[in-house]
């Protein structure tokens, strides 16, 4: 499914963190956001997966306004991989992979054999399918991302948001992530701060800028070594990958940058959303 975000707008404790971005995910289309810590990113995408209600403008599923579905519905054709985890499930991991079920049952009723044939299916797309058993509390920071990627895939949907899902996994798991993002085409939205991932795994990326859009396109056109100095203040040569043939971003650590990004040091953390239902 086709997703757009039109004019949109968000605005937290009186300051606009997100102001007038258009951008499009077409189907099947991964679709990348990079910027700096706090240039809007996650905002915008809590927009989608509606954890946060924007103040302006509006973003359309497949051309019908998504702000007029039921959250059952919403849930049906979007799923979410948020960065904020939760708390610690005294659940196993297969339990926690089967609340990605929960928008297609009635309330309370068990899991039915389509139910566990999904759960498996995804248990096992992220290499997760020895550890159901296990309590998702006892498992390390980049098994939890894995199995929260499950649950996201249990639910079936067109759409996939993702916020930072690299974050704790180890070169291997983040590559093997990539790839199986790559080999869904699933229409895709996705933050991410390393610049390379993007580059490989993207079609197209929207860069961020203290809340505005400042570039859209291909990973080829957008990832200049100008957008790279001026955005996020680094120098940067920008060559082919000697494997792949996508960008490849050499930075330079040892001459400091122009400087001019107005980055925040840490994660990328602004304050607590308006939830939506």
């Amino acid at each position: 499914m086709r997703i757009a975000v039109e004019d949109l707008t968000v605005t937290l404790a009186g300051r606009t963190v997100v102001a007038g971005v258009h951008l499009v995910a077409e189907e099947g289309e991964i679709a990348g956001l990079v910027g700096p810590n706090g240039s809007g990113k996650s905002s915008l995408l809590r927009t989608v997966y509606r954890h946060l209600r924007p103040s302006a403008g509006r973003v359309l599923l497949a051309g019908r306004e998504l702000a007029g579905l039921t959250p059952a519905q919403s849930a049906r054709h979007i799923a979410a991989l948020p960065q904020e985890r939760g708390g610690d499930f005294e659940l196993t991991v297969r339990e926690v992979v089967a609340m990605g079920r929960t928008p297609y049952k009635r309330a309370f009723a068990a899991d039915d054999a389509e139910d566990r044939r999904v759960v498996a299916e995804a248990l096992a797309r992220v290499g997760m399918a020895e550890a159901s058993a296990r309590r998702f509390a006892q498992l390390s920071g980049g098994e939890r991302q894995r199995v929260l990627l499950a649950r996201a895939l249990a639910q079936q949907p067109d759409v996939l948001v993702l916020d930072e899902p690299t974050n704790h996994l180890d070169v291997r798991h983040q590559v093997e992530l990539l790839a199986l993002l790559r080999e869904q085409r699933r229409t895709t939205l996705i933050a991410l701060h390393d610049l390379n991932a993007a580059a490989s795994v993207c079609d197209r990326l929207h860069v961020l800028h203290r809340g505005t859009l400042v570039a859209s396109g291909k990973p080829r056109d957008v990832l200049t070594p100008d957008l790279l100095a001026e955005v996020f203040g680094v120098r940067a040569a920008v060559v082919e990958h000697p494997l792949t043939g996508d960008p490849l971003i050499a930075f330079d650590h040892r001459t400091p940058g122009p400087g001019t990004a107005a980055a925040v040091p840490g994660p990328e953390v602004e304050q607590e959303p308006q939830q939506v239902s």
